[in-house]
């Protein structure tokens, strides 16, 4: 007749299950990033570099990390500058969704620079989902509601 019991009584099935199911919660809470990689060349076309900018932006709104490549081949090594103003529009463009984490440098005959998310835009997107999806729904009821046979 202690207060608080010394002891309590329990189901060790269900004391497992709900352990279980708090540990599968925390891992869905949890966001797995990784590290995506966009390889570019200096004289890329317009067209090549809007599509791989918008997967990098894609990529960074996900919430992954994206490496950058300018390769050099030939006597484009001799102008890494044209691969520093190719990083410097991708960094501009992705602005919005992401942060330079490692400036450009120059690693042999390649150009490196490293973007992470931005934690705010990443958590603003995540809502303006959420709210798309549930509107959608709303939606559809709303819809569904309204016909009359």
């Amino acid at each position: 007749m202690a207060v608080p019991p010394v002891c309590r009584i329990m189901d060790y099935g269900k004391f497992k299950f709900d352990a279980a199911q708090k540990a599968k919660e925390s891992r869905r809470k949890s966001m797995n990033t990784q590290i995506k990689e966009m390889k570019y060349r200096p004289k890329i076309g317009a067209g090549d570099f809007d599509t791989k900018t918008r997967q990098v932006i894609k990529f960074l709104q996900e919430g992954h990390k994206v490496k950058i490549t300018i390769m050099f081949r030939g006597r484009e090594l001799y102008h890494p500058e044209l691969g520093k103003s190719i990083l410097d529009r991708i960094a501009e463009e992705a602005q919005s969704v992401g942060k330079m984490e490692a400036i450009p440098k120059l690693d042999g005959r390649n150009m490196i620079m490293v973007l992470g998310p931005d934690k705010r835009s990443v958590t603003k997107s995540n809502t303006s989902k959420e709210e798309h999806a549930s509107s959608a729904v709303s939606g559809e009821h709303s819809s569904s509601n309204g016909k009359s046979r």
